[in-house]
């Protein structure tokens, strides 16, 4: 990773250079900033446009929309910006709108989510994680931690990323998995998991799948039913007060995608391709790591400022 925001910092230092013309960039994603992972993403996409001069728009539907979501690419080939980023949760809804970007001559990079299907569509690269391998580590490490049954919470539905962490969890676990469908809201969250954990005390493991939305949640449901130290927990993304809970022993780990970096990373390749026709030759990882109790309190601080 450190190679990464080497790489980073170096194509952001090049864009600054004299002579770089102003670019316009619009970015499509699935999350709304006000969600606390997206806010980060954001946080990179908006440091990326202060390291590049690059003028650029973030856009995202008011809720998980597909529709809306396609509309707001087709919304922003009409403005034939200079280069437009978007995550792809499911490229099937998205891929015409994707393809008309590219017929239309505008460079696309994906970001987050759709790597798989981003090559087949032309998007010139993707900077996330493989969600399946992720999911794959993570249980990997919970059945390494004695876990034999485990929920894992999809909080929201539909997105084929989030389905591919809990598949990639249930080969890596090798138990029985329980997909546990909720909303994003961490209040019925919290009840849904308690309820789950009344009914079956067989479950000894929950792998929520967005910290703040589930992971938190999950670490009071399990503190409220009295079975703190029975259940291992982890969460994919970060947050400051599920990172606490790691440091503190409530939680086990976090898997960490560095979504700062798929917002950052993005804007900088296409400002700087729309100046020096620059672009790297393959797509970025930017995770998975996971941030154990040895590493979770270096970053809280990062966590709470929006950036990891």
């Amino acid at each position: 990773m450190r190679k990464i925001v080497q790489s980073a910092v170096a194509a952001a230092l090049l864009a600054t250079a004299p002579g770089v013309m102003a670019v316009d960039i619009i970015v499509v994603s699935h999350g709304q900033a006000s969600d606390p992972f997206w806010s980060v993403v954001k946080n990179g996409v908006e440091r990326a446009a202060k390291d590049t001069g690059a003028n650029v728009e973030y856009r995202a539907p008011e809720t998980f929309d597909m529709i809306a979501m396609s509309q707001l690419i087709d919304a922003a080939v009409n403005q034939e910006p200079d280069g437009i980023v978007i995550s792809m949760p499911d490229a099937d809804a998205l891929g015409p709108s994707v393809e008309n970007a590219i017929s239309a001559g505008i460079p696309v990079i994906s970001m987050n989510s759709g790597g798989d299907a981003a090559k087949e569509l032309g998007v010139l690269l993707h900077v996330g994680q493989s969600e399946y391998d992720a999911g794959k580590a993570a249980g990997t490490q919970m059945a390494e931690l004695g876990g034999s049954k485990a929920l894992c919470i999809n909080h929201e539905v539909g997105n084929v990323s989030l389905d591919d962490r809990c598949s990639g969890f249930e080969e890596g676990f090798g138990g029985e998995v329980v997909v546990l469908p909720t909303t994003n809201d961490p209040g019925e969250i919290e009840a849904k998991v308690k309820a789950a954990l009344d009914s079956d005390g067989d479950i000894d493991t929950v792998m929520a799948l967005g910290a703040s939305l589930a992971g938190e949640p999950s670490v009071a449901a399990v503190d409220a039913i009295g079975r703190a130290g029975e259940v291992t927990i982890g969460s994919f993304d970060l947050s400051g007060n599920f990172l606490q809970s790691v440091v503190d022993g409530e939680a086990a780990f976090a898997v960490d995608q560095q979504q700062y970096l798929q917002g950052y990373l993005p804007v900088v390749f296409l400002a700087l391709h729309a100046e020096f026709g620059l672009m790297p030759g393959g797509d970025v990882p930017s995770g998975p790591n996971l941030i154990t109790a040895d590493k979770a309190a270096q970053v809280i601080d990062l966590s709470s400022k929006g950036i990891r």
